[in-house]
């Protein structure tokens, strides 16, 4: 046993001799190098790192590495103190040979590393730097010759990587309109220009306020202001909170999208209720989670953020060992020319024969959290495309109450420049996008924009269609809402704008809708897309004249008493013609052997007379004339009588259909501003209403100016004679209108004024004067109202937009579009020709119209009355031939045998007809009338 026990103790004793003995060797074969390590004063993850490095080789000899580093605390502000600092420093180590090999620079940007890098291009000194900065963004080191390009080495960071993210969600998403909020664990200065260049979304970049909740608050709605709604914070976990609890709830609505990108790899959590954001963090791969976790608890790499601070480790490890491999292998110049600060001229900067680039490339130790991504080959250079490789786990986060309450991982993103994300599930990742809801405000006229609680929207109408047709092209959705004055917008006295002009300037509003006319002062506070509707200029208003239609409208023609008075003459004349042929002995009646071989022999008894007088009137004419010179006097006063009142009422009645059929007296603005019968108007805040206001103020300038001139003492006689002039030379035509529209007083809405149109009378009318499509349209569905006169003061209309919006450039575009396509046109035939609501509308008379059926339709009802009239007489004629005189046929030689005596008068008896009798007669039934050759015996004359 005691033999087995010290051979065992020789056999420690032994080992201790060859540890102590491998001691030796490394550490007469490590390599001792010096390096001025620069940092800035809160990088401490970067002073973390180095120290633990230096532990780390410490504690692992076989590195046979033992490092001497010169710590220099850059100052962010004055470059003059950093200056001198590494200056002295590195004088001194000039004094005592101890020269740095490396300077390992992990200024992040501006002033610090400005300096480090200028001061390390002028003395040539070997320099590996995390600085942040892509191609040309280190200004020091933008055009450095290929054998400076050797040995002053750039890595970027992590920090300088993950911003890069925002880039890839912005292309996947396809993103417009983007505010990227950061903190001081970023630095963005030199993104600005390069992050989304090259894309078409408007962004802005700026540092998350730090006074406090109020002002970040503030922040947010000034970004909101400006049409964003697509957020990106990039900061530690506290500064995503103190974001998120800042922000209101109404913007985490579906047109909202949040995304949270940190370097730090714990959850999010706030006090908000209910949010669902995209959130990024970092995570190492799988095969170097071993290696970070031994740092973590045998080294103590600490320091947060982990990503950070094991990027920092693996530089500087990889920095020290490839000077380590320089000097082992020979490629480090043993006489080394070093250069004093005050010894350097400008131009006098050491040649260097040093290719660190390849030795810091060829560097095999593995890395802590990420592989390096270094570029070897000469198609682009190392800086400004070197960085750490590691990967972003994509998660959607949603908060309620206050807590993280689901988190799942939907994809990856490597990081790098231009690297895409690798998605895992698709529909959660639309979900996260923000819908492109814009907000419109509108004024309801028809047919442009009209309520309608059946369309998706609440309004329909022709801008309705077309704003829907952009929306398919550009991709948004869009909420509509009217201007609560009922305003498309109006500047006062004080400059102070109202309606749908005012929310654009106030950005509560991204849309101005409807049919808004494209003005000068308005285009200088927004801005107006192209026109999507022809020039339209104002027109009149009134309401149609209406002539009432009567069938018996020809008797209208004469009043009552002159048709009484003509009826009164038509029966005076044919009972004084009745009368004169009766007691003339020149008449037929009284007269009738010496007219008995006439052809024509007519007994004026009072029922000829009346029919006389009657058919006297007509074409027709009244037949044969009276025998007697008396009577056909009377005939002659009546037939001139005749002729004059059918002359009369046949020009009267010509004139009066005609004048009843007249256009409307008023026909252009000239018209209107002649007379004083009509009252006229615009609406109050209208076009119009500026329109005749602005032209009514430069006649009033031009006034002034005339006057200021005719009466100006400076001039010459002869000057002043030639403005002297009788006449007003400039017209007050619209002085004169605005005066008078005034005083009329302005309707409010175009309802107010429609209703003045129709309830004006002819003693009291009233015209409107707007724009002409409103009225053209008012035309299509009313049937009393019309449009008079030509437009005047013709303008486009177009969609309103804030001032610089990017809305405008697009919707220029899908307007154009849609007018390529014809799509307006067909818009335009929709509302205004196959319009629902259009009347149905007769036609209204014109002068050159024939007069029409309900004017004249009474002349066939006299016809019908008098076939009617001619029915029942003939069916009293009947009835009384029948019934009432009951005849009896006789032969002639009866009736001379019951002929009573010549001196009873010689009277046959009454229903007596003399005839023929026998059976030839009898079969023919004829009844004749007797023949007389001379007067009865008892024929007495009554003269």
């Amino acid at each position: 046993m005691i033999v087995k026990w010290l051979n065992n103790l020789k056999y420690l004793w032994l080992l201790q001799v060859v540890a102590i003995h491998l001691k030796e060797v490394a550490a007469q074969t490590s390599q001792n190098i010096n390096v001025f390590f620069i940092n800035e004063v809160d990088n401490e993850p970067a002073t973390k790192a180095v120290d633990v490095v230096l532990t780390y080789l410490k504690k692992n000899p076989s590195y046979g590495l033992s490092v001497q580093v010169e710590s220099i605390e850059a100052n962010k502000t004055d470059a003059k103190i950093l200056l001198e600092a590494i200056c002295n420093k590195y004088a001194a180590s000039i004094e005592k040979k101890q020269t740095p090999h490396l300077i390992f620079d992990t200024t992040k940007s501006g002033v610090a590393s400005e300096t480090v890098k200028s001061f390390t291009q002028a003395l040539g000194l070997p320099t590996i730097s995390a600085s942040y900065g892509q191609e040309g963004d280190l200004r020091q080191w933008r055009d450095l010759d290929e054998s400076k390009q050797k040995y002053l080495l750039q890595v970027m960071p992590p920090a300088d990587i993950i911003p890069e993210a925002v880039r890839s969600i912005v292309k996947r998403l396809n993103i417009t309109n983007a505010a990227i909020l950061y903190d001081d664990t970023f630095v963005m200065d030199h993104k600005y220009k390069s992050l989304l260049q090259n894309i078409q979304t408007r962004h802005v970049i700026t540092a998350i306020a730090k006074d406090g909740k109020r002002e970040r608050e503030e922040q947010i709605e000034k970004l909101r202001n400006l049409d964003i709604n697509n957020f990106f914070v990039l900061g530690n976990l506290q500064s995503i909170r103190m974001v998120l609890e800042s922000v209101k709830p109404a913007y985490f609505e579906r047109n909202f999208a949040w995304h949270a990108i940190t370097q730090s790899e714990g959850e999010v959590s706030s006090q908000r209720d209910n949010a669902t954001i995209m959130f990024l963090k970092p995570m190492a791969y799988t095969q170097y989670r071993d290696r970070l976790g031994l740092l973590r608890t045998t080294f103590n790499l600490n320091e947060e953020p982990q990503l950070a601070s094991a990027f920092y480790f693996d530089l500087a490890l990889r920095s020290f060992l490839a000077i380590k491999e320089m000097l082992m292998s020979g490629a480090w110049p043993k006489d080394m020319e070093y250069l004093n600060c005050d010894d350097f001229q400008g131009g006098n900067t050491p040649e260097r024969n040093i290719d660190l680039r390849q030795y810091f490339t060829q560097v095999s130790e593995p890395t802590s959290y990420g592989a390096f991504d270094l570029v070897t080959q000469g198609t682009k250079p190392f800086n400004g495309f070197s960085y750490m490789k590691f990967e972003m786990d994509i998660n959607v986060l949603q908060i309620r109450g206050g807590s993280s309450v689901n988190s799942k991982s939907i994809g990856v993103w490597t990081a790098g420049l231009d690297s895409p994300l690798i998605v895992k599930d698709e529909e959660q990742m639309k979900n996260l996008t923000a819908d492109t809801v814009y907000r419109i405000y509108t004024v309801v006229q028809a047919p442009f924009i009209m309520r309608d609680e059946t369309a998706p929207k609440g309004y329909k109408g022709y801008c309705i269609d077309l704003i829907d047709e952009i929306a398919a092209i550009v991709h948004f959705d869009y909420e509509i809402q009217e201007v609560e004055d009922g305003k498309f917008g109006n500047m006062d006295d004080k400059g102070e704008w109202n309606g749908i002009v005012k929310k654009l300037i106030d950005k509560q509003a991204d849309i101005g809708l409807g049919s808004m006319s494209v003005m000068a002062e308005r285009e200088i506070v927004i801005d107006f897309t192209v026109p999507y509707y022809d020039l339209v200029g104002i027109t009149i208003m009134m309401q149609r004249p209406t002539s009432p239609s009567s069938l018996f409208k020809f008797l209208t023609v004469l009043e009552t008493n002159v048709w009484l008075c003509i009826l009164a003459a038509y029966f005076f004349t044919s009972f004084l013609m009745w009368i004169f042929d009766r007691w003339s002995p020149y008449s037929y009646q009284n007269n009738r052997e010496k007219y008995k071989d006439d052809e024509e022999k007519r007994e004026f008894n009072l029922k000829e007379c009346l029919w006389f007088c009657m058919t006297s009137l007509t074409p027709q004419g009244g037949g044969e004339a009276p025998k007697n010179l008396s009577g056909r006097l009377v005939a002659a006063t009546w037939w001139l009588f005749g002729f004059i009142i059918i002359a009369s009422y046949t020009a009267n009645l010509a004139a009066f259909l005609t004048v009843s059929r007249l256009d409307t007296p008023v026909e252009s603005l000239d018209d209107l501003a002649k007379q004083y019968k009509i009252l006229y108007a615009p609406l109050n805040g209208s076009s119009a209403m500026t329109y005749f206001e602005r032209m009514a103020n430069i006649e009033q300038m031009f006034y002034e100016i005339w006057k200021d001139l005719s009466l100006n003492d400076s001039l010459t006689p002869l000057e002043r004679s030639k403005l002297a002039v009788w006449d007003y030379p400039v017209s007050d035509k619209y002085t004169k209108m605005w005066q008078a529209m005034q005083e009329a007083g302005l309707p409010a809405t175009l309802e107010d004024a429609v209703k003045r149109v129709r309830n004006s009378s002819t003693a009291t009318g009233f015209a409107f004067l707007g724009d002409a499509t409103d009225i053209r349209y008012l035309q299509l569905t009313n049937c009393d109202l019309q449009v008079v006169g030509e437009e005047f003061s013709r303008k486009p209309y177009a969609i309103a937009v804030q001032q610089g919006s990017h809305l405008k450039d697009q919707f220029n575009n899908a307007i154009l579009t849609l007018l390529n396509k014809r799509q307006l046109e067909k818009l335009k035939e929709k509302w205004w020709k196959n319009d629902e609501a259009q009347a149905k509308c007769e036609k209204p008379e014109d002068q050159s119209d024939g007069i029409s059926i309900q004017n004249i339709g009474g002349v066939f009802i006299v016809i019908f009355v008098g076939i009617g009239m001619a029915c029942i007489t003939l069916v009293f004629e009947y009835w009384w031939y029948k019934y009432r005189k009951n005849p009896r046929v006789i032969d002639v030689a009866e009736a001379n045998a019951d002929r009573p005596n010549a001196k009873d008068g010689g009277k046959l008896a009454d229903g007596v007809i003399l005839g023929h009798t026998g059976e030839k007669f009898e079969k023919s039934n004829a009844a004749l009338r007797p023949r007389f050759t001379q007067y009865p015996a008892t024929f007495k004359p009554r003269f």
